[in-house]
Formats: C-alpha cells, structure tokens, sequence
C-alpha cells in the first residue's frame, strides 16, 4: 500500500505468525508484501492453517497464498520481516536477512544473547536500541532485535516502574504458564488436563538472564546487567493463553501498598508518550480484588481495541517480613510473543530507526 512500509510474515503458519498476521491488518503502518512458511505450507490459503481462534480474520487475509521462505525475495521487497519461525531456523535464517538489508524483528530466542543484539520491550529499555548500530550488518540497513521470552516479558514493566521508583534488590518468581507457550498444538492432553508439570526447558535461565539484561544499560559497545538477583521457578498448567506469575520482591525503599499500587497503576513509558497503534493507554492495570488476576478474566487487558492483550495486569499487593508479594498476568503469544515484536517496530518506525 501506498505510504507503508511493506513487511514479510515469517512463519506465518505457527501461533506467534498468525497473531503477527492479527495485528497487521489495516496497520497504519505497516502492509503485508508475504505470509511465508516452509515447504510443507506453500501454497496453501492462509485460512487452511487456522490456529488463532479468538479472532476473526478478514476474508481477504483468508485469501492469501502462503508462499516459500524466498530470503532473496523478501530482501528486495521488504523492509521489515517479523519472524514467529522456530528458533532452530531462526538464527540462521534472520542472520542472513539483516544480512541483506532487513530489518528483522523476532520472537524467536536464538538471538537473545548476542553481544549487540537488544531485547527491546519499549516502555522498558528503547535506549538499548542503539546497540544495533554495532551489529555487523547495519551498514546495509539490516539489524536484528529480539523480543524477550513471553513469561520475563509478562513482568518486565512492572518491574521497570518498580525499579524506577524504589530500587529492586531481589526478586522472586514463580510462572504458572499457558500452555499455547509451547507452540502449537502445545502440550499434549494427557500430560496437561488435570495437571501441573513443573518443569519448563531453559525457562528458568532465559528469565535470569534476560530480566538483567533488560533492566541493565548498553554503552561502549557492550551491555551491562542490573546488578539485582533474579531467581525463577517456571511451571505449565491447563490454562490456554495468559502467563499467571507471582513475584516476591525485595526493594531499596519501603513504600506502602498505596504506593507501590500507585507506581505500577501511573507507570507510563514511551509507547505511551508516542501513541504507538498497539501501545496499551495504561501498560499495567492494578485489580484490588482478592481474588484476581485471572486469565478468563484479564489476559486481553489493554485499551484501545488494537492494543488488547497487550497490558499487564496485577494484584494481591502485600507486604510480609519486609518483602512485597504480588501476581501478574499477560498475554503470552500477545504481548508477550507478536504484539511485542509490533510494538518494537512501531517504536523504531516513529523513531525514524527504519
């Protein structure tokens, strides 16, 4: 479309491309040039591979043909290329289109630790764009930015206006996790139903690492992780979509519960400033009801109507023996898969970072 940027959907079979798919159309920004996949999909109307349930595409999106993984291709058409690809294709595959020029921004973890490569959550840490200026490909105009694990992405912005406003010291977290975070089909039945597996591969790493990595600086070409620990406990439960986590939190300042409500509840960061399409108005919402949050109730938090999903929301604020205890929930293939990688991209479009 005239005035849009033209993008690439990478993957656009599995749950994380359909949902980049969801929120791409009629985006102000930004047009889709492809759906592509792999051999096994080309070819296929995009409304035979049907995983997303919960909306409802337009006909026209239903129409579209899946085409091959062409890197050359998408190099000379698009700007931008979201990749919702597995992470064993994934590194190869976006290193080869930055590479080209491209501009990729991924869900996938295969890049997450690079040594200039950002994990951009905007209301948190859109300084740390900068360090893709050191990747070796931008001087043809291609880079690489990640988007973090879905579960450190549920608390990263409450913990963000927390450390603003109070300084964290330790933290503790405990995931209760969707099982639409494991791909689709997800877990099988007769391992989830009725069930709690308590153990997630690598989850509990990813999250140590990339809270600190995201909420520590980048300067001199190299990032430098917050000093503050971080320890996680990561389990699966028969819940569809949304990451429930309970956090325990040892903080520099003793504020009172009003407070600490009133910090996360008025936390704005810069999507917000900027309006971005798929920023929420309010990126964390604080519920003072007993008894929530709860997915059924509040995994598509977030106004307006292109950003639902996209809020985190918490509750349960407590105080015990000098450590604060709340939970969160967020949309896991939302917020934390697709919309995150959107919103970076909107961040960098309104930035002139394209």
């Amino acid at each position: 479309m005239s005035g849009k940027i033209s993008v690439a959907v990478l993957g656009a079979t599995g749950m994380i491309g359909q949902r980049f798919v969801q929120m791409l159309e009629d985006h102000p920004y930004f047009d889709i040039e492809g759906l592509y996949a792999s051999e096994r999909s080309a070819g296929k109307k995009f409304g035979e591979t049907l995983k997303v349930r919960d909306y409802e595409y337009r006909q026209e999106t239903l129409d579209r043909e899946i085409s091959l993984m062409d890197l050359d291709h998408i190099a000379r058409h698009c700007r931008i290329a979201f990749s919702g690809i597995p992470s064993e294709l994934a590194g190869p595959t976006e290193t080869e289109l930055a590479r080209k020029g491209v501009a990729v921004y991924t869900n996938a973890g295969s890049h997450r630790m690079d040594v200039h490569v950002p994990i951009i959550v905007p209301e948190v840490n859109p300084d740390q764009f900068c360090s893709v200026k050191d990747q070796d490909t931008y001087a043809q105009g291609g880079y690489i930015v990640t988007n973090a694990n879905c579960a450190s992405t549920g608390i990263v912005v409450p913990l963000k206006a927390l450390n603003d406003a109070y300084g964290l010291k330790e933290v503790f977290v405990s995931t209760y996790q969707a099982i639409s975070g494991a791909g689709y089909p997800g877990v099988p039945s007769l391992d989830i139903v009725g069930n709690v597996i308590p153990f997630i591969s690598h989850e509990e790493e990813k999250m140590e690492t990339e809270l600190a990595k995201m909420l520590g600086t980048y300067g001199n070409g190299q990032f430098q992780y917050a000093s503050f620990k971080v320890m996680a406990n990561c389990a699966r439960v028969p819940v569809v979509d949304g990451h429930t986590e309970s956090l325990v939190l040892a903080l520099r300042d003793q504020p009172s519960l009003e407070e600490l409500g009133k910090a996360l509840a008025g936390y704005r960061g810069e999507p917000q400033k900027l309006q971005l399409p798929s920023a929420p108005e309010q990126p964390v919402i604080v519920r003072t009801e007993n008894d929530r949050p709860q997915p059924i109730y509040d995994v598509m938090a977030g106004t307006p109507a292109r950003a639902r999903g996209m809020a985190t929301t918490v509750g349960r604020l407590r105080q015990s023996n000098g450590y604060y205890k709340l939970f969160a929930l967020s949309h896991n293939t939302l917020r934390g898969g697709a919309g995150g990688s959107m919103l970076n991209a909107e961040y960098a479009y309104r930035k002139n970072l394209l």
